[in-house]
This record gives structure tokens, sequence and C-alpha cells, in this order.
């Protein structure tokens, strides 16, 4: 009788330690899923509409840098690596600051945020300008020599 209780507490054990283990392994995933998804669906400061970048929202990566040149159509920013790029402007982009603006507030010399969808020729076309964005690139700084 001592032989099949002592079994029995042992297959409890078993079944107790392997329902642990399975419950966080599953939250663990759901750790992992959440922690790659999190950096495509971010929504940032002064986005309207709830737009996100990523998944069902807008697409590319933000450019972000300083105006160098701008007309009624588009604008060129160049950017953190040295390089620059053309932003077409439309009717539907929408300009933001700390509240709604218009392509008034671009200046030349200010640092702005864009995103939208990369053309062929590398151009983009914008469908958020935000102007002094609150988040920029990452940069590695030089080392002194």
């Amino acid at each position: 009788m001592k032989k099949y209780s002592m079994a029995l507490v042992c297959v409890i054990v078993a079944i107790i330690f392997g329902a642990l283990g399975f419950f966080g392994g599953m939250k663990y995933a759901d750790y992992q899923r959440t922690q790659a998804r999190g950096n495509g669906n971010r929504q940032f400061p002064g986005m309207a509409n709830g737009q996100t970048q990523g998944r069902g929202g807008l697409v590319g990566r933000p450019i972000t840098g300083e105006v160098i040149s701008k007309d009624d159509k588009s604008i060129t920013v160049k950017t953190q690596d040295g390089g620059s790029k053309i932003i077409i402007l439309s009717n539907t982009t929408i300009y933001s600051k700390t509240s709604e603006g218009t392509i008034q507030d671009i200046t030349v010399g200010e640092n702005v945020g864009v995103f939208g969808t990369e053309n062929s020729d590398k151009s983009m076309t914008a469908q958020n300008v935000q102007i002094n964005p609150q988040f920029q690139a990452r940069t590695t700084p030089t080392p002194s020599k």
C-alpha cells in the first residue's frame, strides 16, 4: 500500500512540474512575440488618427534630419548619414508639431521626421511630417583620436 501512495505522490508532483513548465514556456513565448513586434507598431508623438508605423499603418522607415530645401510640393532632408532624401508632399500629408501644422510651418534648417512610402526612384511620398520630432535616430559617437 505504501508503494502505491509513494508512486501516486511522484506522479502528482511530476504532473504539477510539467504543468508549471508548460505555463512558463507559454508566457515566455508570449513575451518574445510582444518584444518582436513592439518596434513595428509603436505610435510616435504627433501622429494622428491612430497611425502607426509597421503592419497596418505607415510603411517604410522614418527619415529624420535637417530640411535643406523646400518648395510647394517637396522638401529635401539631409539625413543622419550625410546623404539626402527628397520627400514628396501631397494634399493628404499631415504636418505635426505639438499640435497639427501646415507646410508653412516647415523652414529650411529645421529638423523633421518623415513617415511615408518609398517610391521606385528612391524618393519618398510623405504621409506624416513631424516638425522637431521628439524621437531621434541613434548615432554611434565617433571615437576621438
